[in-house]
């Protein structure tokens, strides 16, 4: 099954296995084979093509609200909306391409950022949405990671009327239901978390907004997941906090945007137009407007 969440197995292995990382992110860097074959399609991507045809394509992640879905055929979501203003800034019109999520951050890549799709489409001249870690970013040298536009954090939502005052925390789970996407960084630590004590409680769904659905259904008690996907998700009679999780490496990352290794200026131009987002308030307008809470990435 392709996982809803993009970098599912990314995630996993950087933040849950608590892996320590040198001072220095690329100590341990091995060089790769350089890249060959790379689809014609690349070709004629920088900047000034970009600027000289009016417009440029982004990678978007499809059904992965509320960054980037599609409703009565427009693109909507928080990166879209950003994308936009990426676009306006550059003097260009957006398009967008929604792509599925596969089984790695570096699938995903390779398939919309540097060389193309195996069975069919074309890349994309910036990808949205993109974990970033330094020694991850050292190990793929096809692709420049730039414009960290926000923090994703792991929080869990619940049933106020429930909990009655108090705030859940794993430990709770021993008895109460949890919701979790499957395969997630959340559905892997709570299936581990105290020697598996809770793993009875953990309920599996395909994505975020459908375990939200059942917690405001009453089905279950609690969601565990990225908090901005559940704040999309609350209703009336819940909430969200982010409680301490005891084993998880980090419970937060960064997220910016992707593209090709070899046009360095287009990344420039993409990161200065995000920095102007950040600091006039623009990109934390976007968050309010879909009534989510930005945080600010952070080292």
């Amino acid at each position: 099954m392709t996982p809803s969440l993009p970098g599912c197995a990314f995630l996993a292995s950087v933040l849950w296995t608590g892996a320590v990382f040198a001072a220095d992110p690329c100590a341990d860097y091995v060089p790769q084979p350089k890249p060959q074959n790379a689809s014609r399609d690349i070709v004629g991507q920088d900047i000034d093509t970009i600027l000289e045809r009016g417009f440029i394509r982004f990678a978007v992640y499809e059904d992965f609200a509320p960054y980037s879905w599609q409703e009565g055929g427009e693109a909507r979501g928080v990166d879209v909306e950003l994308a936009r203003i990426v676009a306006e800034d550059l003097g260009v019109a957006p398009r967008f391409d929604f792509v599925a999520a596969g089984e790695t951050i570096e699938t995903d890549l390779r398939s919309y950022i540097w060389q193309r799709p195996v069975v069919d489409g074309t890349v994309s001249n910036v990808m949205m949405h993109v974990p970033f870690d330094p020694t991850f970013a050292c190990r793929v040298e096809q692709v420049t990671f730039t414009g960290l536009y926000m923090q994703d954090r792991i929080a869990i939502a619940y049933d106020e009327g429930y909990y009655d005052g108090s705030k859940p925390v794993p430990a709770y789970f021993r008895f109460d239901t949890v919701g979790v996407e499957n395969d997630s960084l959340s559905d892997f630590y709570l299936s581990s978390f105290a020697g598996g004590q809770v793993s009875a409680g953990v309920r599996r769904y395909p994505s975020v907004a459908d375990a939200m659905s059942d917690l405001a259904a009453g089905n279950i008690n609690a969601v565990m997941g990225q908090r901005v996907q559940l704040e999309h998700g609350l209703t009336k009679g819940l909430a969200v906090h982010e409680p301490p999780l005891p084993g998880l490496a980090k419970s937060s990352w960064n997220v910016g945007i992707a593209v090709h290794f070899a046009y360095k200026p287009l990344g420039y131009a993409v990161d200065d137009a995000i920095r102007k987002a950040i600091d006039d308030g623009r990109l934390a307008k976007i968050f309010a407007d879909y009534g989510l809470t930005w945080q600010e990435a952070s080292w």
